[in-house]
This record gives C-alpha cells, structure tokens and sequence, in this order.
C-alpha cells in the first residue's frame, strides 16, 4: 500500500475517533436518564450545560461542563496515542491539533442528534488543555473575570475562546511549546475559535442589542415563550 494511503488512513483514524468522542452529547444523555427529559424540548433546546444548568438541574449541569471538558481532554489524548502507534507515526502535535478540531465539530454536530449539538465551549476548553495547558488555563481567567463582571455567559465564552491563540502565541516559547508557532497548528486553534465565536451569532446580536441575559437577573415574563440561546 503506497506511504501516502497509509499516511491518509492513519488520519481518518484520528478523525474518526476524535469527532466520536466529542459528539457523545453528555447533556442530553445526563437529562434523559435522570429526569426522563429531552433538554432539546427546556430553555433554548441546546444540549450543553448552561441550558443545563438554566433547566434548573445545576448538580446535572456541573456534570455535563464535566464531562464535555473531559471528551474534549480524551479525544486528544486519543489523537496522540493513535499517531504514535501507526506507520509511519503522524507528528503528535499535528495528531492533537487535528483530534482537538474533530473533536469540538463532534459536539457541534454530533451524528447521533441530526447534526444538532451545543456551541463548544467547554469541549474546546477539554481540548485546549492537552494542547496547551496554560494558555487554556489563562482563557479560563478571562472567563471568570468577564463573568464577574457582566454575568453574561456568551461574552464570557467568546472574549475567553478568542483570547486562546493570542496567549498560545505570546507564550509559546515561555511554556516550552513551541510547535504553537508553526501555520497548521495555529490555524487549527483558530479555526476552532473562529467556529465557537460563529455558532454564537445570535448570542453576538442580543449583545449588540443589550437584550442579551444576564445570570441572575428576573426573566420579563414573555420569557417563557421565547426561546434564548445558551453559550456552552
């Protein structure tokens, strides 16, 4: 079998594997089984765990944070273990990097919910941690201050997601990483930004509008029959 056909299978694996991870869809599956519920039918109808947690299930929506931050961590992982075992191997680096995309589409559009999945946010962070532990660990501060500060999840999760390949690029050589520097892997941290920052359009024109929700504060009674969409 040709190098290049190997080469090309070897990266279907990890493809494969890394979106079957992320699209396991852990809010839905957490919701059914404990309340018997589908939490496409609650709040905004998004699986992740802020519509969750919104539902008035915070223990399940700590859970579905959890476990969405772990499948991104594992598809990763997973990523770097399928390059090492193949012939010939894949540059673990490049392997992460390409398992850390497939697996934020897999929670985007997972297969097994008509490609209808949450916006990323917390497999993303899962993925980010592998790949670049403290760059990730900086976007979690700016999530926190930003929440602090305006109780708004989706500006929250979009200044910290966009603040990613700014802090993998500054730091870099100071963590020792830096394959962080090199076009593919950059462009793919930013692909994945850029697709986190997209599936939060209508969040982005609530901003704009100042109708956008704000933890904590009392809901208008009309809405309960308006659908708002969630950030995780």
């Amino acid at each position: 079998m040709p190098v290049v056909l190997i080469v090309w299978l070897h990266s279907l694996s990890i493809v494969v594997a890394a979106y079957l991870l992320g699209s396991i869809p852990t809010g839905y599956l957490l919701v059914r089984f404990v309340h018997k519920q589908d939490i496409r039918s609650l709040g905004s109808g998004n699986i992740g765990a802020t519509n969750v947690l919104r539902s008035g299930a915070k223990g399940l929506g700590a859970a579905t944070f959890l476990f969405d931050v772990l499948k991104g961590a594992l598809a990763v992982l997973v990523g770097a273990r399928l390059a090492a075992i193949g012939f010939p191997p894949i540059p673990v680096h490049n392997a992460e990097a390409l398992a850390a995309l497939c697996a934020v589409l897999g929670h985007m559009y997972p297969v097994w919910l008509g490609l209808k999945g949450g916006k990323g946010v917390a497999t993303a962070f899962g993925v980010f941690l592998v790949l670049a532990p403290l760059p990730a660990l900086g976007c979690l501060a700016v999530f926190i201050v930003v929440m602090f500060l305006s109780r708004i999840v989706s500006l929250a999760s979009i200044l910290s997601s966009a603040a990613f390949p700014a802090f993998g690029w500054i730091f870099a050589e100071k963590v020792g990483e830096p394959w962080l520097h090199t076009p593919l892997i950059f462009a793919i941290m930013s692909g994945v930004v850029a697709l986190i920052i997209w599936k939060h359009g209508p969040n982005i024109q609530r901003l704009i509008n100042g109708t956008e929700y704000r933890f904590g504060a009392k809901k208008p009674a009309v809405a309960t029959e308006v659908k708002t969409e969630d950030s995780v």
